[in-house]
């Protein structure tokens, strides 16, 4: 028995034209689904230049609600195409309250609901706690984080192609947000994300460190999950910063089965077999083995004592 799904992502440059770049990454997600894309992600705020490098309060007139105008031309585009959209979008949640945050499309075009980043970074050229509230922690009710269907938080979405985890770009470097998504039931992770090298940076071993660690963690997740991992950045030069594009798949034992080149729009898609999941978790039972009655000192922030 097997239950494949295809997916599409959607790895792009933007401009400083916010709907040029709206109305190309809707050309792409079609371009996807003639592709035969069940699902397809857009990188991280897809829809403007990454405008996190400088902090500028007229930045915030980028931002929109979520359910809004965005959202509903995709819920038309998905149920048009019979696709699911994973959309990453500036959220202005209420005033002086943003978040970045992504919304799920259903492939009949129902909005299932939003995703909001949880870690932000505040380091040079990504200021992002100028500009968002992390998402607000579940609220702990065993039955909301079981179905992964509580308001905020980690959370999963029950899409018609398959159960789908979504966290975005700061959230890559946290093992804890990919473990308690796929343990909420998340068959496939989605890491919509902007990151690049510092064009100043002289040294041509430490960008290579830098993506190598950027990929290597997230193929991690992959492995002590036992899910597909599906990460999507954007590629082009944007003010100091060279996003490196590298967009990958891999699946639950690490294994690339796609890696997109640095400096290259792409639209590409890949077909995903999650009855294979089962054999794998089987394989290697990492989730049989956990011991979550020694795990309480993860709450620390450091174990000083």
């Amino acid at each position: 028995m097997t239950k494949k799904v295809n997916i599409g992502l959607v790895q792009m440059s933007c401009t400083n034209d916010v709907d040029a770049n709206f109305q190309k990454a809707k050309e792409k997600i079609r371009e996807a689904a003639a592709k035969g894309a069940n699902v397809v992600c857009l990188q991280e705020l897809f829809k403007s230049l990454y405008f996190c490098d400088v902090e500028d309060h007229a930045n915030f007139k980028l931002a929109e609600p979520i359910p809004g105008p965005s959202t509903e031309s995709l819920g038309t585009l998905a149920k048009e195409l019979g696709v699911v959209i994973i959309a990453s979008l500036f959220e202005k949640r209420a005033h002086g309250l943003y978040h970045n945050t992504t919304a799920v499309l259903d492939a009949d075009g129902a909005y299932l609901g939003k995703y909001r980043k949880m870690h932000i970074p505040d380091d040079p050229g990504y200021y992002e706690k100028f500009y968002f509230t992390p998402g607000d922690a579940s609220p702990g009710d065993a039955d909301t984080v079981a179905d992964g269907q509580g308001r905020d938080g980690y959370r999963i979405f029950e899409t018609k192609f398959a159960k789908i985890g979504v966290l975005i770009c700061w959230d890559q470097w946290y093992p804890e947000a990919a473990r308690i998504t796929s343990l909420m039931g998340a068959e496939i992770l989605f890491y919509p994300t902007a990151i690049g090298w510092d064009t100043n940076e002289q040294d041509p071993d430490t960008n290579e460190e830098q993506y190598g660690a950027w990929q290597t963690i997230q193929r991690g997740h992959a492995v002590a999950n036992g899910v597909y991992v599906v990460s999507v950045n954007r590629v082009g030069r944007e003010a100091d910063q060279q996003f490196w594009g590298g967009s990958f798949i891999a699946n639950p034992h690490g294994k690339l089965l796609y890696l997109a080149p640095h400096d290259e729009e792409v639209t590409y898609v890949q077909e995903l077999d999650l009855e294979k999941l089962d054999h794998y978790r089987t394989t290697w039972p990492f989730l049989r083995d956990r011991r979550i009655d020694s795990y309480r000192p993860i709450l620390k922030r450091y174990i000083d004592s």
